[in-house]
Order: C-alpha cells, then sequence, then structure tokens
C-alpha cells in the first residue's frame, strides 16, 4: 500500500482516494491470516494463498508494521 500511496507524488483527488481505499479492502482482506495475527506473503493471481509462508528472505517480521506505520504517517499529513 506505500508503494501506490496516492498522495504522496499525486494531487489530492476523489480517484486516487477511491484507488487507495480499493487496495486498502483488497489487502486486509486477503493478505491477513483470519486465524493467527500475521500475513500471508503470497498470493496468486485469483487472491488465493499461494503459499502459506508468513515470513521469508525479502518479508520479515518488521515489513508490514514498517509499511503500514509509514501509510499513517503520510495520511495524517494529508489531514
Amino acid at each position: 500500500m506505500f508503494g501506490v500511496h496516492p498522495w504522496r507524488d499525486l494531487p489530492r483527488s476523489q480517484a486516487c482516494l477511491d484507488w487507495f481505499l480499493r487496495l486498502h479492502d483488497y489487502t486486509w482482506s486477503h493478505f491477513k491470516d483470519p486465524e493467527y495475527p500475521e500475513w500471508f506473503g503470497y498470493l496468486n493471481r485469483r487472491g488465493e494463498v499461494l503459499l502459506p509462508l508468513k515470513g521469508g528472505k525479502w518479508k520479515g517480521c518488521f515489513h508490514v508494521p514498517r509499511g503500514l506505520y509509514q501509510c499513517w504517517k503520510i495520511l495524517d499529513e494529508c489531514q
């Protein structure tokens, strides 16, 4: 979500907000494990869990919280 955050370099517009909210909803509904408090690292093109791994070479325990924190800080600046 942080990588495509709409307010980072684009003017604030309803279209940017709509895309961000769409991505936000998809991310929280597909990547989050409903049973355990962590996110899956990989989905297939249909949005299904591809690998049940929750960590790996490019996703450690700090990446998700760090990305969410960065989104929160940017959104806080937009108010």
